[in-house]
Order: C-alpha cells, then sequence, then structure tokens
C-alpha cells in the first residue's frame, strides 16, 4: 500500500475514534514519552493522560502534559525519595501521593494497615470502608491517589502518625457498555482490529495479519472466564506485556515459585487467593513454576477444567483466566523433532499429558517478531483503564454458540476440545464484534483460528501420550452444504526424522521403546571396510540392551550370511555401526532386526527401500518377538515420515488396534523370520 495513502486512512482512524470516544482515548506516544521517565504502570499513567489530554488540540495536548509530568514529580513516589515525601507529610500534615498500596489486618488490634510499595511505609491505619470497597487492596495491592495525614500524640507514641484520610484506586469509576456498542457500529472489522491493537500500545500498520490475531487472543483471557493459555516463544516478542502493564485486573507472578494458599486459598485466614480476586492470572516464566505444597499442581489441574477447587471441607469457585508465558530456546523445528513444544515446562509437568489437555489454546509466540522502536504506535487507542473496563464488562457475556448458527464441529474433537474451541470463538467474537453483529465469513474466519490453537495442543498431547489422544484430525461442517474443512497446524508440515528418497547402503531406521518407556526414532548407520571380521560400535555410551541387541544381529549375520548372499564376506571385511538417537529420549535394546538389515545393506552395497522404517527384535536363535504397544509404536512411525513399515508376522492381530486412517498413511510389510525381513527390506524377491 502507498504510504501516503496509509497514513490518510491512519489519520481518518484517529480522527474516526476521537469523534465517537470522546474523552476515552489518548494519543499513545505520550505514554510512552512519560512512561520513559516514571516506573509508574500504563493504566497509571493513562488514567492521568485520560483526565488531562484526552483531545486532538496539540496546544491542550502539551498543556495537559507539562500537568501530567507536574503531578507525578510532585506526587509519584520514587523509592529513592522516600524519606523526602515522609518528611513533607510531617512538615505539610497532609500530603497526596501515587503509590501501590496493599493492605493487610492486623487481628491483634483489630485495624486494617496499609502498606506502601515504593514509600516504604509498614503498618498505616486505613479504615475498614476502603477495603470493603476495594478488596484487592487485600491481595497484590492497587495502584492509588492517596491523602496521607500526619498526626504525632505524645502521649500514645505506639500509634503510627501516618493514616489514610482519602484513597482513589486509579480506575475508572463507571463504565457504560452500550457506549462501546453504539461506536463499534461506527467502525469495520479491520479498523476496530487496529484500534484495539492501537490501545495496548502496538502499531497495527506494521504487523502481519496473522500477527495481529496472535495480539488480540493475548487479550481473551481478559474478557472470557477460565480461559487457560499458554504462549511459548523467543524472548523479546511482550508475551508478558499485556498482563503486567495494560491491565489492572490482571498479576503477572514472576519468579514461578508459588503456594496453594497464596494463588487458591488460604485455609487459616480463610481468604481466597489470587484465583479469586483477579480476572486473569499469568505465569512468567513457566520452567520456573514450582509449587512448595505437593498437591499444588494437582490443584491447580482441577481449577483449570472445571473452574472450581476443593480446600479443607470447601469447594470453592472462582473465574480467574490462567496464562502461561515463558521462553523456547531452540528452533521449534528442532523441538517438534526431538522432543514436543511443551517441554519448557517444568519436569513435574512436562509429561502430564492431563495438565495440557486443560490448555484452550497454544499460541505459537515464534510467529511474533521481536519488538521494534518502529512496532510501538504514536497513534490514537483507547485509555487502557477504559479498556480494561470494557473487557471486564464483557466477561458477564458469551458467544459460544456464535458457531451454531453456521457450523458444526467435526467427530475428531471430544467434549475438552469443543470447550477449548467454543471459548476461544467466545473471546475472540467479543474482542471484535462485541455488539453481537457478524457475518457467516466472520464466525468461520475466528472458527478456523480457535481449531488451529486446540489441535496444537492436541499434536503434543499425541506425542507426550500416545494413542489416547490419537483424534487431532480437526474439521468443522457447514450446515447449509454439509462440507468438511479440515483445519492444519502450519509447523506440522515438513522437518520430518526420515527424509524422503533412497539412503545410504548400511543406513537403517528403527522405532522402539526406550527405558523410559517413551517410543523413540533410532538410525543405524553402517559401514564395511577391508579387515578381519570385527564389529565395531559407537554411539552406545553404556547401554547395556542395545549393545547386546546389535551384538545379537551380528551373530546371526556372520552365521546366516550365506542364506542371504554367497557374496558376503564376514572373514575379510570389518563392519562398523553407528547408533543417533534422534529424540534423544535414551536408547532402546529393540535393535536386532534393524542392524541385521543395516549389516547386509552394507555388506551387498544395496540401499533399504526409501522411507522403510523397521519393527521388531529378535534373539540370538532367529525368533522374533511380539510388539508391543503396537498402535502407538505405529503412529511414531508415521510421525517421523515414514511410507514403509517393516512388521513382524506375530503383529498381524494387533492391526485391528489401529485407527483406519493411520493405517491409509503407511504400507505395512509384514515378515516372517529375520532372513525374509532382510530381502522385504532390500527388495529382494
Amino acid at each position: 500500500m502507498d504510504e501516503k495513502v496509509e497514513e490518510n486512512m491512519t489519520l481518518d482512524l484517529d480522527k474516526k475514534l476521537n469523534s465517537v470516544f470522546a474523552g476515552r482515548v489518548v494519543r499513545k506516544d505520550l505514554t510512552k514519552l512519560i512512561k520513559e521517565g516514571a516506573n509508574v504502570p500504563v493504566y497509571v499513567l493513562e488514567y492521568l493522560l485520560g483526565m488531562y489530554c484526552a483531545t486532538d488540540d496539540e496546544e491542550s495536548i502539551r498543556e495537559g502534559v507539562e500537568r501530567v509530568k507536574k503531578i507525578l514529580s510532585d506526587n509519584f513516589v520514587r523509592p529513592d525519595e522516600a524519606e523526602k515525601i515522609k518528611s513533607r507529610i510531617r512538615e505539610l500534615g497532609q500530603y497526596s501521593i501515587i503509590d501501590k498500596v496493599t493492605v493487610t489486618l492486623n487481628p491483634k488490634i483489630d485495624t486494617y494497615e496499609a502498606e506502601f510499595s515504593n514509600l516504604g511505609l509498614k503498618g498505616v491505619p486505613i479504615a475498614s470502608n476502603f477495603v470493603k470497597e476495594y478488596d484487592k487492596l487485600l491481595v497484590g495491592g492497587i495502584w492509588c491517589m492517596v491523602k496521607i495525614d500526619y498526626f504525632y500524640d505524645e502521649e500514645v507514641r505506639v500509634m503510627n502518625p501516618f493514616s489514610v484520610s482519602s484513597l482513589q484506586p486509579i480506575q475508572m469509576p463507571n463504565m457504560d457498555i452500550n457506549e462501546v456498542f453504539e461506536g463499534r457500529k461506527k467502525f469495520t472489522k479491520d479498523e476496530w482490529i487496529d484500534v484495539l491493537i492501537r490501545s495496548t500500545g502496538m502499531e497495527p500498520t506494521q504487523l502481519e495479519e496473522r500477527v495481529k490475531w496472535h495480539l488480540l487472543l493475548r487479550l481473551v483471557p481478559l474478557v472470557e472466564n477460565n480461559y487457560n493459555m499458554c504462549e511459548l516463544g523467543p524472548r523479546g516478542t511482550g508475551k508478558s506485556h499485556v498482563y503486567k502493564e495494560i491491565s489492572p485486573n490482571s498479576i503477572l507472578v514472576s519468579g514461578g515459585q508459588s503456594t496453594v494458599a497464596n494463588l487458591f486459598y488460604n485455609m487459616s485466614t480463610r481468604k481466597i487467593g489470587l484465583v479469586g480476586l483477579w480476572d486473569c492470572v499469568a505465569f512468567d516464566e513457566v520452567a520456573g513454576i514450582r509449587f512448595k505444597d505437593k498437591d499444588g499442581i494437582q490443584i491447580m489441574k482441577d481449577y483449570m477444567a472445571s473452574g472450581s477447587f476443593a480446600r479443607g471441607k470447601e469447594e470453592k469457585n472462582a473465574s480467574a483466566s490462567m496464562v502461561f508465558v515463558g521462553n523456547i530456546n531452540q528452533s521449534v523445528d528442532v523441538l517438534l523433532k526431538t522432543s514436543h513444544l511443551f517441554a519448557p515446562f517444568p519436569e513435574e509437568m512436562a509429561n502430564d499429558t492431563a495438565f495440557f489437555d486443560r490448555m484452550h489454546y497454544y499460541m505459537p509466540g515464534w510467529e511474533i517478531p521481536k519488538m521494534r522502536p518502529d512496532f510501538f504506535t504514536d497513534k490514537y487507542g483507547f485509555i487502557v483503564d477504559y479498556i480494561a473496563e470494557f473487557f471486564r464488562e464483557m466477561r458477564k457475556r458469551s458467544f459460544a454458540d456464535s458457531i451454531d448458527r453456521f457450523y458444526k464441529l467435526g467427530n475428531n474433537l471430544n467434549q475438552r476440545d469443543t470447550v477449548a474451541v467454543r471459548k476461544t470463538v467466545s473471546g475472540m467474537v467479543k474482542l471484535i464484534y462485541p455488539h453481537g453483529e457478524y457475518t457467516k465469513e466472520d464466525i468461520e474466519e475466528i472458527l478456523q483460528y480457535a481449531l488451529e490453537g486446540r489441535r496444537r495442543v492436541k499434536e503434543q498431547l499425541k506425542k507426550i501420550g500416545g494413542m489416547e489422544f490419537y483424534d487431532v484430525m480437526f474439521s468443522y461442517l457447514d450446515k447449509e452444504t454439509m462440507a468438511e474443512e479440515y483445519v492444519s497446524v502450519p509447523e506440522q508440515g515438513g522437518g520430518k526424522l526420515i527424509p524422503e528418497g533412497m539412503g545410504k547402503p548400511g543406513h537403517v531406521y528403527v522405532v522402539g521403546q526406550s527405558d523410559s518407556g517413551m517410543i523413540g526414532v533410532y538410525k543405524l548407520e553402517n559401514q564395511v571396510v577391508s579387515g578381519i571380521g570385527k564389529f565395531d560400535k559407537s554411539g552406545l555410551g553404556s547401554h547395556r540392551g542395545a549393545k547386546e541387541s546389535l551384538d545379537t544381529a551380528f551373530r546371526f549375520f556372520t552365521a546366516n550370511s550365506k542364506a542371504i548372499s554367497n557374496t558376503i564376506s564376514t572373514k575379510t571385511k570389518d563392519y562398523l555401526m553407528h547408533v543417533s538417537d534422534l529424540q534423544g529420549i535414551g536408547l532402546s535394546g529393540e535393535l536386532a532386526i534393524a542392524e541385521l538389515i543395516g549389516l547386509c545393506s552394507g555388506a551387498l552395497d544395496k540401499p533399504v527401500q526409501e522411507s522403510t522404517v523397521v519393527i521388531g527384535n529378535m534373539t540370538v536363535g532367529g525368533t522374533i518377538a511380539k510388539v508391543e504397544e503396537f498402535a502407538n509404536v505405529l503412529q511414531v512411525c508415521v510421525d517421523a515420515g515414514a511410507k514403509k513399515v517393516l512388521i513382524p508376522a506375530s503383529s498381524v492381530m494387533d492391526l485391528q488396534t489401529v485407527p483406519p486412517d493411520l493405517l491409509v498413511k503407511v504400507q505395512p510389510v509384514f515378515y516372517a523370520d529375520p532372513i525374509d525381513a532382510v530381502f522385504k527390506a532390500l527388495g529382494v524377491s
């Protein structure tokens, strides 16, 4: 698009926003301008800017900015100036400050006491009516404009001379939701999305369409009750910004360490924790999540599934959404090949399918670019506090049934998948079409996006938990035409462990079970050189089972080579073998059949048929062992990129345990004995 045209459209959007939502918008570069010099949350700044700069008149804006700067310089408490402010309160007898206030009850003297974050004062008496009106003072604290009095009584020296005479949270006092609904009607879908993104401080004209949707998804936990989302990606993509700066109704739990009492319910004080007092609880750096209580993760799972949890004799309900953000240190391709996309979570969660199954959406953080100065907007957007109240009001509504007017979900979605997709659709509709006016195409666009995020969760569950999570072919049906559309996940495309095309002679892929019980993919590379009949192995480490399995294969090979081909020499050649654990899960002891094939392939200088994987194992006498967990093993073969799988004939009966749409993706080739396996692998009749 021509830059001039784009600039005009932006100016038009600014004008429209100022006329439709007069006094509710602010120029975002003003926030940035002052934010860089004052370490206060965005919603505190914009509350003040909204009071003094909600206009497009340059002169008024300049005056307003000066006024806000003066308020901040006079009243905002910087930690290093705390003593100076305390002195000022004492000298003047009363003084107004801006600080974060947390309140606790002191039961010994039956009084509420305030603690000031930057001022460093503790034990300041505060009237109970403030606590009743703003209960968040009791958990996590709120930024407030506070009037503090000072009175020192010589006769009552134990009493704190400081006291709170008035307190006003830096939040909008009221909100008319119909104002938003009516205003929304005057904007197109694209304009409204741009307005929402600008309201979070980003510049939409610098971002791709898909990135805009990801940024909107970050807001869904603020509008949807009990929404569980995770976003893992590179550093510097602004993952936690929304939950820390944009909304006064969300709390970011940094450092990971938490307790059940803090998060859910404190049985000694009988007070509900963070989930009952905030709309959204976000965990920064998921790798560090730790619970001091053994049952912490179990209670979290219970809460994520039902929005309730049991503590003692009571069951409590809460509506806070849960967001997990963290860093992926490897490339996504590497992670998909060697592990799964939930790997950055702590060990006690990383293989817990029940925990991850409660995630409604996995946002691909690697698709969001690292933040650069030109990604931040200098145009108009809603005052953060106004948009936060709009989000909060939308939590009372639901658009989960908006799918049902036009579409039906496919049969691969179970109950949890359906709930997840409906919640995402509901949240996105609340953001983009809060007034409830949308078309069939609008819902289809949101539905596809919702299905993709849940399928990403399911694909990883399949990697961790196997056949239990096999149904990942997510689809939806058009109610009019009954045409079925399938939704895929972009990153599941290429990057297969087993490349297409013929490999080198002596190279063979095998799938087997490791000592940990996980099913892995291994590559055996055999090389034949002149020698005296030695068998050299590398890549084994101290794995005894793998070593014995490979020795079994070599003994069978030397004893039966003439039955395979008279041209094979075991006395004048040395056989070198290297094994690679392609997924890093530990070696398997089920390598004998595959190694026999590799030895014959190297000796005959004939490659194994393309995209072939071997499964099964044998004894030194040539007895074939039955394949355990057959369906799961076959699933791993397909995921690795196999087109053909060599299967022991004894496993024919197990085919009925394999879902039909998995079977059609691979050609099963059955072998009766080890020599039959060699012939079939090399394509020799």
